[in-house]
């Protein structure tokens, strides 16, 4: 699954803008140097070497600050202060000074080796002698996040020791380093056995098991099995989860009991489990069988049985071979006998699309939904479901979409173009580079790249020019420059690595890297001292999301004041009145806050990334992202712990009230109002 994304995986669109202003400090922050370092964080300034001087030294609270500060900076120049801080007297310096590591390990701009590798020194020495447990399993936290072989061999000691508490961290911390791509072949899995044994603390039963179905080696699959029945459902769900990728069709039938499980995030991990398994199927195949048996359940989705609608859901996403259709054709059946609602319209659209996927044209979903889901809508699943179709020729069918008058279509269209290049595309996607709509000019530039299209340069080079002003066609532009005159785009990309903004540079850094072999990192650069800035939330703010399923609240955190403001600032316009949720992946994520709603839409404005200590537990509210400083007013809603999101995303708040209503979200649901409650009200 792709990380939540206003991207992206999705981009966000936004503008780089100066309000003229500076707004007040964050709360807490209110006068003296607080105010001052949140004001620099907010411009990504050093403050000429006093935010450096303040977190080598001085009051606690202030080194502190000032860690984080250099944290969400990111400016990689400011790595040995950073370390200095792993050695400090005080434990809040120490613990800070590992989380900040951690957020440098994650940041968006390469690392070289020699970064990497005294890193890695860093947090292996401290971690060797580090005495308080809090600050040790931040260390063992950020040794994740870094993923370099020193750091998976000290977690490996770690996990092989069995010390109470320690060893269940550092299984995650390794499963959080093999999802950043590290291999861990060589790490052992059966201690792991041990964590899973009844009597072991939930936390260590869920370390291991999010090793175990992140790592996706066979021999895990003993323990899988076994961790199936755990009496805990976030366990339950990753063991579902890893049995699909490492399992044989044999496991089917166990899994299959956990579609009816009582929670639904297992029974949405057991149906996921059964398509990946359906796909290595040979013959009969009890994957299917068992999925089948979900349309038996299909009528409980009109009655809003979350369990049965995101397990429905999730199979159309993860999709079916083609000995698969059947199945499809009976889930959608199924749903299309039950009693009619929006619900199983839009899924009978998404099981459609699946469909469609299997062939590589559009086809079902031209007549899904019983006349109740918009063609806009059913289009661009369709297309965006073709564009996934491996091996089935060139996306010819999504040619004639280029020209829809929606530019939702039009871009659906050029994603599945993209994917699928076939010539006859050249001239319509040439069309779409010179349209006023930014996110489709965005796309068609990097398609014309994929095709080679030498016609399109000029075009590309008309967009290059409106990068400054328009920075959100960094990215697809760099590519298309590299790829239609190679070393030539050397120039105009050096330029862009002065630019204000994090994510032009970044772009400009890592094409420039492709064209020369060697890595291109931007430079520090701060922005202006009226850059906008979001007024901060004022301490204890809460907001309630109204929408077509009920309302939850979620309480925003002091410790992401402007990305809180933000999203408050927002709500108070009426901003989010009628927008949907477009994006939401069972047992992962919900995800809205897009005017557009296909996840390339924006307020038109981008805000600073703020990382928290808040970890992506269940029911946290993140901002989603295209790269460092992109968010906007796309926000997601976790379904369950996500560890690898931790110091990437923004985690500014969490639901404490409805909880089952973000439940019972599907793909559509609309926000009708978001409230804004201050502390007490």
């Amino acid at each position: 699954m792709s990380p939540p994304r206003a991207a992206v995986p999705a981009c966000l669109l936004w503008v780089f803008v100066f309000s003229g202003c500076v707004h007040s400090a964050p709360p807490g922050e209110q006068g003296g140097t607080g105010a001052e370092v949140a004001v620099w964080e907010d411009r990504r300034s050093l403050a000429d070497g006093r935010l450096v001087a303040l977190a080598s030294r001085g009051p606690v609270p202030e080194r502190v600050r000032a860690l984080r500060a250099l944290a969400r900076i990111q400016d990689l120049s400011t790595l040995e202060v950073v370390l200095a801080g792993l050695g400090a007297a005080e434990v809040p310096v120490r613990d800070e000074a590992a989380f900040a590591t951690g957020v440098l390990a994650l940041a968006w701009e390469p690392r070289t080796d020699a970064e990497k590798a005294r890193m890695t020194e860093a947090l292996l020495a401290a971690e060797a002698t580090e005495a308080d447990e809090g600050v040790r399993r931040t260390l063992l936290e950020s040794l994740g996040k870094l993923a370099t072989p020193g750091a998976v061999k000290r977690l490996s000691e770690r996990l092989t020791e069995g010390l109470p508490g320690v060893a269940g961290r550092a299984a995650q911390a390794l499963g959080v380093a093999a999802r950043r791509g590290t291999s861990l072949a060589d790490v052992p899995l059966e201690p792991v056995a041990g964590l899973l044994r009844s009597g072991q603390s939930e936390e260590s039963r869920y370390g291991g098991a999010y090793l175990l179905a992140s790592v996706k080696r066979p021999e895990a699959l003993p323990f899988l099995r076994r961790c199936l029945g755990d009496e805990a459902p976030d366990v339950r769900a990753l063991c579902a989860k890893g049995l699909g990728d490492v399992g044989g069709p044999e496991d089917a039938v166990v899994v299959g009991t956990r579609l009816r499980d009582e929670v639904p995030r297992v029974t949405v991990e057991a149906a996921r489990a059964l398509a990946k398994l359906a796909a290595r199927c040979s013959g009969d195949c009890t994957p299917m069988d068992q999925l089948r048996t979900l349309t038996t359940q299909a009528s409980r989705v009109a009655r809003g049985d979350s369990a049965v609608g995101h397990a429905l859901l999730v199979v159309a996403q993860q999709g079916l071979p083609e000995a698969g259709r059947p199945v499809l054709v009976a889930l959608r059946r199924a749903l299309q006998e039950a009693a009619p609602s929006e619900d199983l319209w839009n899924l009978d659209c998404r099981l459609a699309a699946a469909l469609d996927r299997q062939t590589g044209s559009l086809d079902e979903v031209l007549r899904c939904g019983g006349g109740q889901v918009p063609e806009v809508r059913r289009l661009a699943l369709g297309l965006r479901e073709v564009a996934q179709s491996r091996g089935k020729g060139g996306a010819s069918g999504a040619v004639q979409y280029l020209s829809h008058a929606d530019v939702r279509v039009q871009a659906a269209a050029l994603d599945a173009v993209s994917a699928r290049p076939v010539p006859e595309a050249a001239a319509p996607v040439r069309a779409l580079l010179g349209g006023s709509d930014l996110v489709v000019a965005a796309s068609a530039a990097s398609t014309a790249g994929k095709l080679k299209d030498a016609e399109a340069l000029p075009l590309v080079r008309a967009l290059a020019e409106r990068v400054p002003q328009e920075p959100d066609l960094a990215d697809p532009v760099a590519g298309a420059l590299v790829a239609l005159v190679g070393k030539d785009a050397e120039p105009v990309l050096r330029t862009w690595l002065q630019h204000p903004h994090a994510n032009v540079r970044r772009a400009a850094g890592e094409a420039l890297s492709e064209l020369t072999g060697q890595p291109v990192r931007a430079p520090h650069v701060e922005l202006p001292a009226d850059a906008r800035r979001s007024e901060p939330a004022p301490a204890g703010t809460s907001l309630t999301f109204r929408t077509t399923k009920g309302d939850f609240t979620v309480a925003l955190d002091e410790e992401a004041p402007l990305t809180s403001g933000n999203l408050v600032t927002l709500a108070r316009q009426g901003y989010f009145r009628g927008i949907t949720f477009h994006r939401v992946v069972p047992d992962f994520v919900a995800q809205g806050g897009d005017p557009r709603g296909d996840g390339e839409g924006g307020p038109g404005y981008s805000i600073r990334c703020e990382m928290t200590r808040r970890p992506y537990r269940r029911g946290v509210i993140g901002m989603a992202l295209s790269g460092k400083d992109t968010g906007g007013s796309q926000f997601f809603f976790t379904y369950s712990p996500q560890p690898h999101l931790d110091g990437r995303y923004t985690a500014f708040g969490e639901v404490t009230r409805g909880m089952e209503v973000v439940d019972r979200l599907l793909e559509g649901d609309t926000l009708q109002e978001v409230e804004v409650s201050p502390r007490g009200g």
